[in-house]
């Protein structure tokens, strides 16, 4: 890979910040937004040299990074290396990130508070204050990963479209 220009180093060391606000090794990041900006797949050596991060560290995040579904691997003719490649449309990629943050945070967090109130309804001594708290969480998580669910399936078209509501959307509605 050539030399990175001003704007590309800006945005690998900002994605490389916002992955560490967000729980992800901001090395992770950083090799997320180089293949991401990349016109071609790289290797392991690429990255490790463009980046100036160690060839190890580089296999940890790129193993990390396929976990996530966000780069795949290939193989070039007469290469025997590993060529790695990102998500480039940013509708698809922003899709995997929220679907991989529910699995891992947002499905447990349903789970957890299904069986809470289940186990309040159960009890004779329950808390009151306790049960509605929780069952009014679970209302909320409940309703917001139906609702996820519903957009995540939408066309990117009529995603677009939806979203280019806005205020029209809460004037129709009466807000």
């Amino acid at each position: 890979m050539p030399e990175l220009s001003s704007a590309e180093q800006k945005f690998i060391l900002h994605w490389g910040e916002m992955g560490a606000r967000w729980g992800i090794s901001r090395t992770v990041a950083q090799i997320h937004a180089l293949l991401y900006l990349s016109p071609k797949a790289l290797t392991a050596e690429e990255i490790a040299s463009t980046l100036s991060v160690a060839r190890s560290n580089v296999s940890t995040s790129l193993k990390e990074l396929q976990t996530w579904e966000l780069v795949s691997v290939g193989h070039v003719l007469g290469d025997r290396r590993d060529h790695y490649e990102s998500v480039t449309d940013v509708w698809e990629l922003f899709k995997v990130v929220l679907d991989g943050r529910k699995r891992r945070e947002v499905d447990p967090t349903l789970n957890v508070l299904r069986g809470c109130v289940e186990e309040l309804e159960k009890s004779e001594s329950a808390d009151g204050y306790t049960k509605q708290r929780l069952a009014e969480m679970l209302e909320f998580f409940e309703t917001i990963t139906t609702s996820y669910e519903q957009i995540r399936d939408m066309p990117k078209e009529e995603l677009l479209k939806l979203l280019k509501l806005g205020d029209k959307l809460r004037r129709l509605l009466g807000a």
